[in-house]
């Protein structure tokens, strides 16, 4: 078989070789953030073969040397490689080695195999030599670029330095591209995420080969001795998995099944969503080992700018921050008490927190015992269930779920006694989406993530089209609201949120038994929600709102923060009438379990 290859290189037996299968690779589409960075990539597993023209030269010089230093030569194999080959698979008695770049190409290109057979080995040196006949030296580096495995889920050059080093290949230094240079031998053996030492001692093969090559220098070999690049231990979009998950759908379901590459532009801000996943991660593993965490954060406008839907989206894909439909605890009172100013009431006027019975159900304070005269004002602060049960009793708890779906509430909202301390489920994005009418002046919003869905080429395929905002709060009840919920943070459950030099107002919520706690908060045009809690729904161990939540929220806002301009909360709207109750109940009465939510 060998003869009759050689004998095909010099053009004796062209037409023998096999026509080339086609090459073919699904459509791929790339999401990015509101910065333009990639944040995930959907679809077929390759992308684009590699245009080298935007690469560093150092860049494919790294494989060439290490892989294929006559690639620019030989005309799909080295006769001279083979030549060595044969005579270690005689002595060795096994298929050995001397697989150019292009033979590489073959096998990841056409189904002949990996076995190491003389018959499969013979095909792959056929393909080879047709691929050279067919296309041009950068065509097919560009193509093997985009086509080889790099370990831990990333196929292509463009994938492996997003994973490891999360930057475009196009920034690559010299020592990260010898990094992925030396993955090829083997992607598991020379990780340099599992097996760094291994990774090391084959980058500095790699680089020898460079200079050996005349690629780089030994200057140059020296400088990149020392750099010490950072190799990311999980993957650095991992978090922005769970905001794709969320979207990926509506991207399908604007454009269709994909025929071509296409870019998604969307809301997400990356940097933000990686504090915010780092946070839920740190204060669930310190607090609540085992327990899980989400966080959601929003613009006054709706965009959604942090999604992180668990700890881990590898080992916990599930996307609590949109699915799982959680009791919202104290989280649920603003809805109460917004709709008790746009009554009448006053965050200054007095109540007085005493036992309070309502339909043979009795309402308990966390700490069972009772203030006496309060200010509504400090009944929110201190998170007191009595107060809030009666309020939502005596406007009318049908006008509490009026109120919660006015702002931007979805789920069905049950309206037994026990809904002013919060027993209906919703997930951290509604309850966010219904916090952002506090924080934005009054208006509802509709949470959204894409901003523009594009093709490659730059064709727009769809456009966000900006709903004109929609007054859901009036003034004064929101500018009372607004107050009452500073007092949380400044003086009340949620004061481990404070955040010196901002204007921060927020509600900490923890459910019954301690299933749930949640911390909600905002300030002017940027609102966002914490949740922890267990997907078996078992127990935190005393966990409330306050405490853990209110950490996360607070080192997820800290980053956030430093990205946007400083703003107070605004005032809002000019002073309108609230809307008159509804005729008929806003949502069907749901039955509830009486139950206590701690006041947290």
């Amino acid at each position: 078989m060998l003869p009759l290859l050689l004998a095909g290189q010099l053009g004796l037996t062209a037409p023998e070789l096999p026509k080339l299968p086609p090459i073919t690779r699904e459509p791929q589409i790339t999401y990015v953030d509101r910065t333009g960075a990639v944040i995930g990539v959907r679809g077929g597993k390759f992308a684009p073969p590699v245009d080298l023209a935007k690469l560093p030269k150092h860049v494919p010089a790294a494989f060439l040397s290490i892989e294929d230093r006559n690639f620019y030569s030989h005309t799909g194999f080295d006769p001279k490689g083979i030549a060595r080959a044969i005579v270690t698979n005689v002595t060795q008695g096994k298929m050995h080695g001397a697989s150019t770049i292009t033979q590489q190409l073959a096998r990841n290109l056409f189904p002949i195999g990996f076995d190491q057979t003389p018959e499969r080995k013979a095909k792959e040196l056929l393909y080879a030599v047709q691929l050279e006949r067919t296309y041009s030296k950068p065509q097919i580096l560009g193509l093997y670029l985009s086509r080889v495995n790099y370990g831990e889920g990333a196929w292509g050059l463009e994938a492996a330095a997003q994973r490891y080093f999360n930057k475009p290949a196009a920034r690559l230094t010299i020592r990260e591209a010898a990094m992925l240079a030396a993955i090829m031998k083997s992607p598991t053996h020379y990780s340099p995420v599992d097996n760094p030492e291994e990774n090391a001692q084959r980058t500095r093969l790699v680089l020898d080969a460079m200079v050996e090559t005349g690629a780089i220098t030994p200057t140059q070999r020296a400088a990149a001795h020392k750099e010490k690049p950072r190799v990311h231990q999980t993957n650095p979009i991992g978090p922005a998995q769970y905001f794709i998950d969320w979207i990926d759908d509506q991207v399908l379901a604007v454009s269709g099944k994909p025929r071509q590459d296409m870019v998604v532009e969307t809301t997400l801000d990356m940097a933000a969503e990686r504090a915010a996943a780092e946070a839920a991660k740190s204060v669930v593993a310190k607090s609540a080992p085992g327990a899980q965490a989400a966080v959601v954060g929003m613009d006054g406008m709706g965009r959604v700018r942090t999604l992180v839907g668990g700890t881990d989206f590898e080992s916990a894909p599930f996307n609590r921050a949109v699915k799982a439909k959680r009791q919202a605890g104290s989280a649920w009172k603003p809805f109460v008490y917004l709709t008790a100013l746009e009554a009448g009431h006053r965050a200054d006027e007095t109540v007085v927190d005493e036992p309070v019975t309502i339909a043979n159900w009795s309402p308990q304070n966390y700490d069972n015992g009772f203030l006496g005269p309060i200010t509504l004002e400090r009944a929110v602060a201190q998170s007191v269930n009595t107060v809030a049960a009666r309020l939502a009793d005596e406007v009318g708890r049908q006008n509490v779920a009026a109120t919660a779906r006015r702002v931007g509430i979805v789920s069905t909202v049950n309206t037994d006694p026990a809904m002013a301390l919060g027993t209906t489920l919703v997930s951290p994005l509604e309850l966010t989406q219904a916090y952002a009418a506090f924080a934005n002046g009054g208006y509802r919003v509709q949470a959204y993530g894409i901003e523009r869905i594009r093709t490659a080429g730059g064709k727009v395929l769809y456009q966000h089209k900006p709903v004109p905002p929609a007054p859901a709060v009036g003034n004064p009840p929101l500018t009372e609201l607004n107050r009452m919920l500073r007092a949380v943070i400044t003086s009340g459950t949620g004061v481990r949120a404070q955040i010196p030099g901002y204007d921060l107002a927020g509600k900490t919520g923890t459910t019954s038994d301690y299933k749930d706690a949640w911390f909600c908060g905002y300030t002017g045009g940027l609102v966002s929600c914490a949740w922890m809690g267990r997907d078996d729904a078992k127990p935190l161990a005393r966990i409330t709102g306050g405490s853990a939540p209110a950490e996360i929220w607070t080192g997820y806002m800290r980053a956030a923060l430093k990205r946007l301009p400083s703003q107070a909360i605004p005032v809002g709207p000019a002073p309108t009438p609230p809307p008159p109750p509804p005729q008929e109940p806003a949502v069907t009465p749901v039955s509830a379990p009486a139950v206590s939510a701690p006041a947290t």
